[in-house]
């Protein structure tokens, strides 16, 4: 059976319509890319759309702000996605001219840009013969061989992508890509794979062996961390305190509000015996209200949240606090939990 033609046949007849595959120009194919990293397509898809209505071509990217970028980017996850593409876009003014690069060669070099996107890109854009390992296509590719070997490990890696290599159609590489990854996310997929229409069900040693289930193989992930964020809401004259975070944590340079970050919940009475709160609230506090303790995943962390209102203190302003008018909120690129909470609080 050839791999190939027989998943390119299905595709050409199931896939789904998305604005990215009726265009080979690179900058769009880029954002399509790095906006469905870890993202589902029908939560990437309202984001992709809006990316390209505001930044229609790469020139336009390379001249947006930071700022700009993750308010934009508020909600998706993963936000230094949204940082590199920034770096990204200024690299190909600055290195290219404003002609986004479509060979593999020049585009693994970029920001942000790994072996499988340069791949993707240069596969879409070019027809390079280029092979893109993603999610979708270890799954077929470990079903239909009936390969046990851990994805996630270096000799997985090694051995699948050389396996990509070796089924990737030459002359429609392009096709050939979008058709394996069509069909580990429309037939072949990871819950209730459509086994009984399979069109390559004949050769599939998955199959055959009974063993769909329980592949691919992955390795355990790593231990969830868990942390715990008191904020503390401290509101003057319709004006609201909020924290400028670091480069080097979760959400990298976007705004929440001054916070306490502690190995487990803090209630009020502790709050008012700690160094740190006392050096920046001063020793006579009134302690608002306290808002329940709302849970955050991440990819690898746990967040519990909450949210403290405190009342008439002098405050010694940390370098990275300022206060904004509440109206203006709606502007700051927030992590999606105190957007939210904020939200509920305010009804900004």
């Amino acid at each position: 059976m050839d791999l190939s033609n027989e998943l390119i046949n299905w595709y050409l007849k199931n896939k789904r319509k998305l604005p990215w595959r009726d265009t080979d120009n690179p900058y769009i194919i880029w954002l399509s890319e790095i906006i469905l990293q870890q993202t589902r397509v029908e939560q990437g898809l309202p984001y992709f759309n809006k990316f390209l209505d505001n930044y229609p071509t790469v020139t336009d990217f390379a001249n947006a702000t930071e700022d700009d970028i993750l308010k934009l980017w508020q909600g998706l996850g993963y936000y230094s996605r949204g940082r590199n593409m920034l770096k990204t876009a200024k690299e190909v003014m600055e290195h290219y001219g404003g002609a986004f690069p479509v060979h593999y060669d020049e585009l693994i070099k970029l920001k942000g840009i790994g072996e499988y996107t340069a791949a993707a890109i240069s596969s879409f854009a070019a027809n390079e013969a280029k092979a893109v390992v993603d999610g979708n296509v270890y799954r077929v590719l470990a079903r239909f061989y009936g390969i046990d070997e851990p994805i996630n490990s270096t000799k997985g890696k090694k051995l699948f992508q050389n396996l990509a290599n070796d089924v990737l159609n030459q002359q429609h590489s392009g096709l050939h890509n979008q058709a394996m990854m069509e069909f580990g996310a429309l037939h072949c997929k990871a819950q209730k794979p459509l086994c009984a229409t399979c069109p390559i069900g004949l050769s599939c040693q998955a199959l055959k062996n009974n063993t769909i289930t329980s592949l691919p193989v992955k390795l355990k992930k790593l231990k969830i961390k868990e942390r715990f964020f008191t904020y503390f809401l401290i509101i003057e004259n319709d004006r609201i305190l909020m924290n400028k975070r670091s480069d080097r944590d979760i959400w990298a340079n976007m705004f929440d509000l001054p916070l306490i970050e502690s190995p487990n919940e803090l209630w009020a009475d502790e709050l008012l015996i700690l160094p740190e709160f006392k050096q920046y609230f001063g020793e006579h506090i009134k302690i608002g209200k306290t808002g329940t303790m709302q849970k955050h995943i991440l990819t690898h962390q746990r967040l519990f949240v909450k949210i403290i209102q405190l009342k008439s203190i002098p405050i010694v302003m940390k370098k990275d606090w300022f206060f904004v008018p509440i109206s203006n909120l709606q502007e700051l690129a927030l992590p999606k939990i105190v957007d939210l909470l904020l939200r509920q609080i305010l009804a900004f």
